[in-house]
């Protein structure tokens, strides 16, 4: 099992829209990433923005193209950019840089 913590940044003055979409995430949204192998799935917010992910998959690279391939990831990677700092101008899922794991006990 792998284990996944990614960061990435919030525009500030959208943090309090951006949680309540995540309040409302699309079922069919949650059903991709379970049945593409996204397990225990979290993010975390600091009031800067700053955003942390966290998720455990046999193969991140497997989930990851998996995710990729679902018109369902599609519209919402697009209706989330918005919200996001990234000069490249990626959608949030192509800007996940995973961290490099350094202890876990």
């Amino acid at each position: 099992m792998q284990r996944v913590c990614f960061v990435l940044q919030v525009k500030p003055e959208r943090l309090a829209e951006y949680k309540e979409r995540h309040r409302h995430v699309w079922p069919e949204m949650r059903a991709a990433l379970r049945e593409t192998g996204w397990r225990n799935y979290s993010l975390f917010l600091r009031p800067d923005g700053l955003l942390i992910g966290y998720l455990e998959t046999e193969d991140f690279d497997r989930a990851r193209a998996g995710m990729a391939a679902r018109e369902v990831n599609d519209r919402w990677q697009r209706a989330m950019k918005e919200f996001f700092v990234e000069p490249s101008g990626a959608t949030p899922d192509r800007a996940i840089a995973p961290l490099e794991e350094i202890f876990h006990l």
